[in-house]
């Protein structure tokens, strides 16, 4: 499983011109679900993302979660993250698993992190999306496990 987590004042999704899905502020996680990946994956996931600390607190120093925080999630679906562009100029994406693996760990991994506090909206799963985003920082943090 791999994310990209995005530290934001604010994040929107639209699917067909219609908005979806916003929070006002939080982070932004943009997740990819390998064909190997299981449900102790999204619990590791759901962990990292819930106690990451890079909110900054009274001192300036990035030492808070998004739970601590009282930040929204904002969780988005994203088999491109395993894309594979080592051998020509077109990405490969066989190292994403099957939207019938995937859509279950991506679900799985959003009721996680609510069941640890964490307030969670989600992309639609295979849509083409739309996303508007506010970075804060910026903070982007890659997590893989």
């Amino acid at each position: 499983m791999r994310a990209v987590i995005q530290r934001v004042k604010e994040t929107s999704l639209s699917v067909d011109g219609k908005l979806i899905s916003e929070i006002p502020f939080g982070l932004a996680v943009y997740l990819g679900v390998a064909p190997e990946d299981g449900e102790e994956n999204a619990v590791m996931m759901a962990k990292k993302i819930a106690a990451l600390r890079i909110f900054e607190d009274e001192n300036g120093k990035m030492n808070l979660s998004v739970r601590d925080v009282k930040g929204e999630v904002l969780l988005i679906s994203q088999f491109t993250l395993f894309g594979d562009c080592r051998h020509g100029n077109r990405p490969g994406f066989t190292g994403a698993a099957r939207p019938e693996t995937a859509e279950p760990l991506y679900r799985r991994t959003a009721k996680l992190l609510e069941e640890q506090g964490v307030p969670v909206k989600l992309g639609v799963f295979g849509a083409d999306m739309k996303i508007r985003q506010f970075n804060d920082g910026p903070v982007t943090i890659l997590y893989e496990c």
